[in-house]
């Protein structure tokens, strides 16, 4: 039977570059006290083989080495001021965008975006730039009847539920 992992975190606490570079700012900080990298691994919470790493990058370029790099891959299409000038036209609402209902799809945020920006995103782009830069969720319309008569409804509740629910037990 093996041992539970006494280390696990939780996926979040992963992801956190800040975090992450923290732990090896602070390893780094013990190593230059003279600590042992076993000693270090048990105080920051990671193996020793991620020490052994962090002190051989430490001794190849010092404390810079150990600093969060620049996100890789491609830039987004949309800059910082394009977001921010696109998130101002989806807050005003879609009917204020000249669509007939006050509902957002992903294709009419494309039309949006191509329409202000001139960049033309996928599906999956809109997707991304409403969920992950501008950390927006979906938000459903509640589902009502057309035919749905307050007044009728009202009634039945201050008349009708009275009468047929049960009494205290």
């Amino acid at each position: 039977m093996s041992k539970p992992n006494d280390r696990s975190r939780p996926v979040e606490a992963l992801k956190r570059p800040e975090a992450a570079e923290a732990r090896r700012l602070r390893a780094a900080e013990l190593l230059a006290q003279g600590r042992s990298q076993a000693e270090v691994a048990e105080l920051v919470g990671v193996s020793r083989e991620s020490v052994r790493r962090w002190q051989r990058r430490l001794a190849q370029g010092g404390v810079a080495a150990l600093r969060r790099r620049p996100a890789a891959g491609r830039p987004p299409k949309l800059s910082d001021a394009q977001t921010a000038e696109v998130e101002q036209a989806l807050l005003a609402g879609a009917q204020a965008n000249g669509f007939a209902t006050d509902l957002w799809t992903l294709d009419r945020v494309v039309q949006v975006v191509q329409r202000l920006t001139g960049v033309r995103l996928s599906r999956a782009s809109s997707w991304r730039l409403l969920h992950q830069r501008l950390g927006w969720t979906v938000q459903r319309p509640e589902r009502k009847a057309r035919e749905r008569d307050e007044e009728a409804i009202a009634r039945w509740v201050a008349h009708e539920w009275p009468r047929i629910k049960k009494g205290p037990a």
